[in-house]
């Protein structure tokens, strides 16, 4: 399905949540992240919780949000631990939250378990004005549990689906955000990511439907659009 005009009209670089999650990353890498990110305007950055005083100080008075990831990458800790740490990042500075569902209870078709890991977070941030994109991991999912997880996304009311980590077996493809698009509808964010590397690649995702793009080389797309 077509992304709305609304985003497919808006400059790529306003898409790009620029990540760095590396476990080996480096402070004075998170800074140059940073730093880039207020320079070609995007999103978001997409850090690690360690790191989410650093983004938030330095990104202060932008509007570039700090978007951490929680329970990352497997998503196989308690729903009060990913709620838990969502409510500390927020307290310090984060805006939007990538979580990890519980990846194994949904293989298990232990649905009960996976909206109420989804929600937890989901709840968390909602009651902090914080948005939550739900990472389903799609490479390891078959297409009914792809659509099972958007469908338990959508039912708690978080803002975004979003398709891996990028710690994963596989990334992105058109086809899993194609597919998330038509089973969330039209209004509900999605967020494709895992190697997303050019400009032809995240303009297929969002032709796809892909409301923002993760990607770690959010700078050479955003050179290959124009900008900078």
């Amino acid at each position: 399905m077509q992304s709305d005009k609304t985003t497919a009209e808006r400059p790529i670089a306003r898409l790009i949540d620029h990540t760095l999650l590396k476990p080996e990353a480096t402070q004075d890498q998170i800074a140059q992240l940073c730093e880039e990110a207020r320079e070609y305007g995007f999103a978001a950055v997409c850090v690690n919780p360690a790191n989410v005083e650093l983004a938030a100080k330095l990104l202060k008075g932008s509007p570039v949000a700090v978007c951490i990831v929680v329970g990352f990458p497997l998503g196989a800790t308690l729903p009060e631990v990913k709620a838990y740490e969502a409510q500390q990042v927020i307290n310090h500075g984060a805006a939007e939250i990538d979580m990890v569902i519980n990846i194994g209870a949904l293989k298990s078709k232990d649905y009960e378990r996976v909206e109420k890991d989804m929600a937890a977070v989901t709840r968390t941030c909602h009651d902090n004005a914080a948005i939550c994109k739900v990472i389903i991991e799609a490479a390891l999912l078959t297409e009914e549990e792809k659509v099972m997880a958007c469908q338990l996304a959508k039912k708690v009311g978080a803002d975004y689906v979003k398709t891996s980590t990028g710690f994963g077996p596989g990334g992105a493809t058109t086809e899993d955000v194609a597919l998330m698009r038509q089973v969330v509808g039209p209004h509900m964010g999605i967020k494709a990511a895992g190697g997303i590397r050019t400009l032809e690649t995240a303009r297929k995702m969002i032709e796809a439907g892909a409301t923002r793009i993760g990607t770690s080389s959010g700078v050479k797309i955003a050179q290959d659009a124009g900008m900078g």
